[in-house]
């Protein structure tokens, strides 16, 4: 028997569900939806999810809240449905810990795009080096833990994948599409607009350089992309 992925669908839009359910259904995704943010957080807990594609505004409780609380214990994949036009929803659910957003409204077939690039990425299993060595900093890639002298700080996954993949790659500067492409599982011929390396570049540079406006670990090249210094 072929593996359903599961989706979890967390929208309070009542006309959605159902079109999306058939549509996910053709290709080997079961959706099930709930459209209060509290029944979607009992119903992930309950049965689990492959992947959750869920709405910024919700009753009582928006997205960006629901993604916190998914984020304190779980590292599911989370797509976020935001407004069109609203950079700063987009810039805060990958802030929050979404690994990417949709705009509304969307086609399915945009939708379908994503989710299935995000699963792909799930599933890889990227190979990490145990340690990474920066200038001033060990990286634990297993514990998602850096250690710059007696102070600790906390990376997340996809943060660590980042790293991870530059790491294995120092010779040379990695474009932002390879990163897509071997990080987030984007297919090449994907014409999809996202911020989301540039997001997590600048992330990553507050927390591994003493001065991320003048960085020497995660420098930029200009047209080519970026480069990871490793520790001699």
């Amino acid at each position: 028997m072929v593996h359903m992925s599961k989706i979890l669908l967390i929208d309070d839009d009542p006309g959605l569900a159902g079109p999306l359910r058939e549509y996910f259904a053709r290709f080997n995704l079961d959706l099930h939806a709930e459209q209060h943010p509290l029944e979607g957080l009992d119903h992930l807990r309950a049965h689990g999810a492959d992947l959750i594609v869920l709405d910024v505004m919700l009753p009582e409780m928006d997205g960006f809240e629901v993604c916190r609380k998914i984020r304190r214990d779980s590292e599911v994949p989370i797509i976020m449905l935001t407004a069109r036009g609203q950079e700063i929803d987009k810039v805060l659910g990958l802030k929050v810990g979404a690994d990417d957003y949709v705009t509304k409204p969307f086609s399915f077939l945009e939708l379908m795009a994503r989710v299935e690039a995000v699963l792909r990425r799930s599933k890889m299993g990227l190979e990490e080096a145990r340690t990474i060595s920066l200038d001033e900093m060990e990286i634990d890639t297993e514990n998602l833990k850096g250690h710059s002298g007696s102070d600790e700080i906390d990376f997340t996954k996809r943060e660590v994948e980042l790293l991870s993949y530059l790491a294995r790659h120092p010779d040379r500067p990695i474009p932002r599409e390879e990163l897509l492409l071997k990080v987030w599982g984007y297919a090449r011929n994907l014409d999809i607009e996202t911020r989301t390396v540039d997001i997590h570049i600048a992330k990553l540079r507050r927390k591994i350089e003493a001065d991320p406006k003048e960085p020497v670990n995660l420098i930029t090249v200009r047209g080519a992309g970026y480069r990871l210094i490793l520790k001699a």
